[in-house]
């Protein structure tokens, strides 16, 4: 098995991003979200040129295992993690682990003090272990659909 590794993102990876990131919700989250909620969640990336430029616009990583792209996460600014998804076939293989420990590092490096996210019922206990907080419970509203959400923070080492 060869080990995920990282690099920027390319405005032409918004195609495979934008399909990563719907098979995720589609298959890792089914067990805490309804059909019609993962449908609204995935509509963010209907919209390709929308999707690319959301992506563009913060510090985006791509992981790639043998060369291809199996997960990305993007921090807005420096202190909030905006996007984290990861192809199924490569959940529990290092992929989320790499992104978030990249984020972490490159923002302490910009003197980000914490980090916050806020992240699906599916995802929380990723970053429970990972040191973040929970700090309330949110919903927010997506293509008509309600989504249940934890903000969670995680303090960063100077």
């Amino acid at each position: 098995m060869t080990p995920p590794a990282l690099r920027p993102y390319l405005p032409a990876d918004a195609p495979v991003l934008a399909a990563i990131l719907c098979a995720s919700i589609d298959e890792l989250t089914a067990e805490d979200y309804t059909e019609d909620q993962r449908a609204a969640w995935m509509s963010i990336a209907d919209d390709e040129a929308e999707f690319a430029k959301r992506l563009a616009s913060r510090l985006t990583l791509v992981a790639t295992m043998g060369g291809a792209p199996v997960g990305f996460a993007a921090l807005e600014g420096t202190e909030l993690i905006d996007l984290l998804y990861v192809f199924p076939s490569a959940a529990g293989q290092g992929v989320g682990t790499l992104l978030c420990d990249a984020l972490e590092k490159l923002a302490a490096a910009r003197g980000g003090k914490k980090l916050t996210v806020d992240s699906s019922d599916t995802a929380e206990p990723f970053f429970k272990k990972r040191g973040y907080i929970p700090q309330s419970r949110n919903t927010r509203v997506v293509a008509d659909q309600w989504l249940g959400l934890t903000t969670l923070t995680k303090e960063l080492a100077p």
